[in-house]
């Protein structure tokens, strides 16, 4: 009788259940989704639940905060919840170019259901960009550019997006070391790369309007993403810039709608900070030759000390892979 009370009154107490629950703690910038994701919860169900054991604990509704411990929500038995989640949102993709470890995509969500993007990350192939250096590591731009281009891609994809990878390295994968592996691997979409600037970029544009031309038929909304690291002086740390093509409408709402959200993240990962990427109208080559709306965004500063801390940092790339991705739900939403 009295072993059975002792039971009981540990029952009652506060915290002895949710002692026993499993508690993880997000990286930064991690959205909801990809948090329970790569702690093996996938899917709305998921989701759902998480956001009731975490009420408290959240910021806002929907947001996580850097440093903080949430509950888990339990485990279902795995053949009925894959199950549920091919019902629901409509299975695994298969991507290789994510690297052995991430190349199948659970799609958790629909936020892009419909929305087809063409993800370019700059230079390439003979062509490195700029290039920093942090001791004696050379930080190459074409590596982390493609690094966060594959994040980006691989983030659209969780939310129910048609993603065409334009530069491609069957190698590398996503990477999570600081100093990225510097290479000439890097293929348009299997073809070689040229060397000359204009040839680069043309061949660039061809791949996305020939794509492009028949995936207008289907989905509605195309958008081009180009990604880059500024390549200014040294002295030079940046915010992000996200450029359109002169006169266009909904490249101008589009760079708008993405910078809202950088801004938004900005004020909360880093109060007082201050924010000051702008949104502007370029003439720039890519924007002008890719028919479906473009946008062409600089990450930061590869040559500069503190910007190189944005990129050697694989949360950090993540982060802006997650707030890119953010970014064009809302313009997505506001179609």
């Amino acid at each position: 009788m009295i072993r059975l009370l002792f039971i009981l009154f540990l029952l009652a107490m506060p915290g002895f259940l949710s002692a026993q629950q499993a508690t993880a703690t997000p990286r930064r910038g991690e959205g909801i989704s990809t948090f329970l994701e790569r702690n093996g919860r996938p899917g709305r169900a998921y989701y759902n639940e998480f956001l009731k054991l975490n009420k408290k604990r959240l910021k806002g509704k929907k947001e996580l905060m850097y440093g903080v411990r949430y509950v888990l929500p339990p485990r279902r038995d795995k053949d009925e919840a894959s199950a549920k989640e091919r019902r629901g949102k409509g299975g695994t993709l298969h991507e290789p170019l994510f690297g052995r470890k991430l190349d199948d995509v659970q799609v958790t969500g629909n936020r892009l259901k419909g929305a087809c993007f063409y993800v370019v990350s700059g230079h390439g192939g003979p062509d490195p960009g700029a290039i920093g250096r942090v001791g004696r590591h050379e930080l190459h731009e074409d590596e982390y550019a493609y690094d966060v281009a594959l994040r980006l891609a691989r983030n659209l994809m969780q939310e129910g997006a048609e993603v065409r990878i334009i530069i491609q390295d069957k190698k590398d994968g996503i990477r999570n070391d600081r100093y990225l592996n510097n290479s000439k691997r890097e293929t348009c979409m299997g073809d070689p790369i040229p060397l000359g600037q204009v040839a680069r970029l043309q061949q660039r544009c061809d791949k996305i309007n020939a794509l492009y031309a028949k995936d207008r038929k289907k989905y509605k909304y195309c958008r081009s993403i180009f990604l880059h690291v500024d390549s200014r002086g040294k002295r030079a740390q940046v915010d992000v810039f996200f450029y359109h093509a002169d006169g266009s409408k909904y490249g101008r709402r589009l760079a708008r709608n993405v910078r809202d959200v950088f801004e938004q993240k900005y004020h909360q990962h880093q109060p007082g900070r201050g924010f000051e990427g702008s949104v502007s109208a370029r003439n720039l080559y890519v924007l002008n030759k890719s028919t479906p709306v473009a946008l062409f965004v600089e990450l930061g500063n590869i040559q500069n000390t503190f910007d190189q801390r944005r990129f050697v940092l694989s949360d950090n790339r993540q982060a802006l892979a997650n707030w890119l991705m953010e970014g064009l739900v809302k313009d997505y939403r506001s179609k």
